[in-house]
């Protein structure tokens, strides 16, 4: 009789990752509309803005999770975690290419100087770098092999949160009502895991 729910709740598991899987293509499809209709004065800083918004979109979202869990009593979401992270690293990897491709022709020379030169270019390289060892040891492989260093490596997820909101901040420079949106969610999310770190001791 237990096999009946069990089969239940992996379908219903598969069923919110399908959903999932389509809800967070879904900008990256509207910009592929949006150039394709020509409604776009530049598409260019349109992609490349868009895919750097979502990418901080998806990272929040994912650092949202424990604290629903905590308050709601739902576990799905848990589930769902680690989708929400590939994706904000999947859209963190097409601002780059956007960079790279539309903004520098591959140019290494113009990119290394950027590097150097430009804070808000180097500090959001910085938190794509701190990204991307969390994307490749996502799997449940990786999670077996690490133990529980997994947990302690999957912290990056903060300074990485903190270097992309920074470089939001320095890229914008003038506007800053969007990043200051973003800087108070942040704060919220890093604030009740110091508050439940402290209880805890």
């Amino acid at each position: 009789m237990a096999a009946v729910p069990l089969a239940q709740a992996q379908r219903r598991l598969w069923l919110a990752k399908a959903l999932l899987f389509v809800i967070c293509l879904l900008p990256l499809v509207r910009a592929g509309w949006l150039v394709l209709a020509g409604s776009l004065v530049n598409p260019v800083e349109f992609i490349t803005r868009s895919t750097g918004t979502w990418t901080l979109v998806w990272l929040w979202l994912t650092l949202a999770i424990s604290p629903l869990k905590h308050f709601s009593g739902w576990g799905l979401p848990m589930r769902l975690r680690r989708e929400l992270g590939l994706f904000a690293f999947f859209y963190a990897c097409l601002h780059l290419l956007c960079y790279l491709w539309f903004d520098k022709f591959f140019d290494w020379h113009a990119i290394f100087s950027d590097l150097l030169g430009r804070p808000f270019i180097s500090i959001g390289t910085l938190a794509l770098v701190l990204l991307l060892p969390l994307a490749i040891t996502s799997t449940d492989g990786w999670i077996r092999r690490l133990k529980r260093n997994w947990a302690r490596l999957h912290w990056l997820v903060y300074p990485a949160a903190l270097a992309s909101l920074l470089h939001y901040f320095l890229e914008v420079k003038l506007d800053l009502r969007e990043p200051l949106q973003y800087a108070l969610v942040l704060a919220l999310l890093l604030g009740w895991r110091v508050y439940q770190r402290g209880r805890s001791r």
